[in-house]
């Protein structure tokens, strides 16, 4: 009887201890889908640390006016359907846009989105300035300028955490990923600039 009642009282700890432990694990993975994907921000405004994002330098054979209007078709144009799904525009002025960034993750299993302000100054640059995201600061800017073969396309910016080291260490990783994504983008932008400037090319003969 009282082996019985004993082993009673160690089930019932071992099943407290495990509930405990799949609950803190919840809460754990819960928190880094929230940080990963922009869903719980961190801004504790202590301990901010600043990291460099680029330098990224690509030459498009492209005219600067054109690599502009690629950049900014998606934010102040027809955007096409893919360009939908990873950019939705929230608000619209004259010269800026709050516009909503959508990253797929983990194989698709769940996705990023950012919020960010986009300004525009034709044609010569693009500059973005995070409102909502996985980190608490981050200002970027496109820099175009005219080249004798087409146009210099520059990236340049900064990524900000909070919590010293910590915050140093989360801040490497998003930034990693971050800087992979604008990669992507800016062959993108080449791409379809170079199409448009082909297309458009006068034909002699």
């Amino acid at each position: 009887m009282l082996l019985a009642v004993g082993n009673n009282a160690v089930i019932g700890r071992l099943a407290r201890a495990a509930a405990w432990t799949a609950g803190a694990t919840a809460v754990v993975a819960g928190g880094y889908a929230g940080l990963v994907s922009g869903a719980l921000p961190l801004d504790v405004g202590v301990g901010r640390r600043t990291r460099p994002l680029g330098p990224q330098t690509l030459d498009v054979a492209a005219p600067r006016e054109i690599v502009f209007e690629v950049i900014a078709q998606p934010y102040l144009g027809r955007a096409t359907r893919a360009m939908r799904e990873k950019v939705n525009v929230l608000e619209r002025g004259s010269d800026m846009v709050l516009a909503a960034h959508v990253t797929p993750l983990a194989r698709d299993r769940f996705r990023a989105v950012t919020v960010e302000t986009v300004r525009f100054t034709s044609p010569e640059r693009v500059d973005f300035r995070l409102v909502r995201g996985p980190v608490p600061h981050v200002i970027e800017a496109f820099v175009l300028t005219e080249q004798a073969q087409g146009t210099r396309l520059v990236y340049e910016g900064e990524l900000g955490t909070d919590l010293w080291r910590a915050g140093a260490w989360w801040g490497a990783q998003v930034g990693a990923r971050w800087e992979r994504t604008v990669a992507a983008s800016l062959a993108s932008v080449k791409a379809e600039a170079e199409r448009r400037a082909a297309h458009r090319k006068p034909r002699t003969g």
